[in-house]
């Protein structure tokens, strides 16, 4: 039976330290002395050592005392660790950028751009993203469509950000946060209730119109009539219970208007989808140049 002044010059360490796990119960005495002192077996050494390297490792205390007392607890303690280290980088690289892209701009940008960044967290959360679209997409379509949308408009912030993407995702969270003109819940007048048409079964059908666009989009295919496009007219004439027919689709191509704020929100979030992921927005434009080429002619003239 050893000492615990023994113990600690066996393992290396102080007295203080050997007393301080035997307090949090993860060094447990063997005995005491009829003074009333503690006593540690041969056993007590190699826990120690093993205390030592999990606390080397940076594990909170009740993280190692899992470990001690469960055999299969260290996989579920090292797999947490990793999230949190994760987690931590990633919110330094932001930091990182953001200061790059304060070093490296004008003292006239300096004060905008310190104002943007200063609002967004690092890392930083995508919630306002999706509550403005939660807020602009119509109330009467279902959940699983609403999930399927946001799933696919909102970006996901990069673990290791350019300067130049930490400006985008602060720009975009500026603008799905500002005030905006119209409703206060943003929605188009096309979105409000008793419009005339379907909202499930638009959305559902766009969502394949715009898939199927994108992957022209990736092949470097100009717009063009086809499969995408038909399946783009198809969402919008089912809808509105009708037909896709020559006339729907000239009137289908005078509907479709620009929205200033969903073509900045996209503008914004291609830079953070990267080219090898076309946005929902790059596909609705490649769509309606599809249906127009003549008016997108002009536009790009």
């Amino acid at each position: 039976m050893w000492t615990i002044g023994e113990l600690a010059e066996h393992a290396g360490v102080t007295v203080k330290t050997v007393r301080f796990y035997s307090d949090r119960g993860l060094l447990p005495e063997a005995a005491r002395s009829s003074g009333g002192h503690r006593r540690y077996g041969p056993e007590a050494i190699e826990r120690l050592r093993l205390i030592r390297s999990l606390r080397t490792l940076d594990l909170p205390v009740p993280d190692v005392g899992r470990v001690l007392d469960q055999e299969d607890a260290l996989e579920d303690v090292v797999a947490g660790q990793l999230r949190e280290i994760g987690s931590r980088m990633t919110a330094l690289r932001w930091r990182e950028a953001a200061l790059r892209l304060l070093q490296d701009c004008t003292p006239e940008e300096r004060v905008d751009r310190l104002r943007l960044i200063g609002s967004v967290t690092a890392p930083p959360s995508t919630a306002a993203l999706a509550r403005f679209w939660r807020r602009w997409l119509p109330a009467r379509l279902p959940a699983r469509v609403v999930s399927a949308i946001v799933e696919q408009a909102v970006p996901q912030p990069p673990a290791d950000p350019a300067p130049d993407q930490v400006l985008a995702f602060a720009r975009l969270h500026a603008l799905v946060s500002g005030p905006c003109h119209g409703n206060e819940d943003c929605q188009p007048a096309v979105h409000q209730p008793d419009t005339g048409y379907r909202p499930a079964m638009l959305y559902e059908g766009l969502g394949e119109a715009y898939g199927l666009a994108a992957r022209q989009m990736l092949d470097r295919r100009q717009p063009h009539e086809g499969e995408a496009l038909d399946c783009f007219v198809a969402a919008y004439a089912h809808s509105c219970g009708t037909r896709d027919t020559p006339d729907f689709r000239r009137l289908l191509a005078g509907q479709l208007a620009a929205d200033p704020r969903i073509d900045r929100y996209w503008q914004l979030a291609a830079e953070l989808f990267g080219p090898s992921q076309p946005t929902p927005g790059a596909a609705h434009d490649w769509l309606c140049a599809a249906l127009n080429p003549v008016q997108a002619a002009g536009a790009s003239a």
